[in-house]
């Protein structure tokens, strides 16, 4: 891909699944907040987890390569002066691709089967915020979804954006702030990947019985 960039000729991906209110609080810096303290928590093996559990850390170790793949062609795109090869295109549309089609499906399993019932257990078990008791752990991860969608979607438009830029210094300060955002998304979802496999899957396994389990698996 030269610099008259593919992505404007393909139909923004990730919008759709950008479907919470995000105008709460501004993007950048993209800064998450520490939420919990791991060393409190003891860890569960995979070996050990319940098989809801274990799909959502398969799912999580895929998103983890592409997530890889994306860091390494943002690197490599700067470092070729924000010139597009073949091997960084295949990256950037890797990322795209895996975001539109593989993470919605996955968010949902979380936010529609899991948090819900983690949520109310977290309350009942007194691991909520001293001030308001139903703000928990679960909020934090929701609002960390919505601000990668938020981000990707900044990347997705401001590659496009640059592409159209006759000027090359306006075209260089769009693409260093999609690189930006790019990277600000690598930090975020390793984070927040590390965050549920090492808190709040442990929490699951602590306060989920098997029924429970069941109901989420239908």
């Amino acid at each position: 891909m030269n610099n008259k960039s593919e992505f404007n000729s393909i139909n923004d991906p990730v919008k759709r699944i950008v479907e919470k209110d995000i105008s709460r609080e501004e993007l950048s810096p993209f800064d998450p907040p520490d939420a919990y303290n791991p060393q409190n928590i003891e860890t569960v093996p995979y070996e050990n987890m319940h098989p809801f559990l274990q799909n959502l850390i398969d799912e999580h170790e895929a998103f983890t390569k592409v997530l890889n793949k994306f860091e390494k062609a943002l690197l490599s795109w700067r470092e070729n002066h924000w010139i597009f090869t073949d091997e960084i295109d295949t990256g950037l549309k890797q990322f795209f691709a895996f975001f539109d089609e593989k993470v919605p499906l996955h968010n949902q399993k979380e936010e529609k089967k899991l948090f819900p019932l983690l949520n109310k257990k977290l309350i009942e078990s007194g691991e909520h915020n001293s001030n308001d008791p139903s703000f928990t752990g679960i909020n934090l991860m929701e609002d960390e979804h919505i601000k990668v969608a938020q981000a990707a979607a900044i990347v997705f438009n401001f590659l496009g954006l640059g592409s159209r830029l006759p000027d090359l210094q306006s075209r260089e300060i769009t693409y260093k702030a999609a690189f930006d955002q790019g990277m600000a998304i690598i930090e975020t979802m390793k984070l927040h990947i590390f965050r549920e496999e090492n808190i709040l899957f442990p929490q699951a396994m602590q306060y989920f019985n098997e029924q429970e389990f069941s109901k989420l698996t239908k």
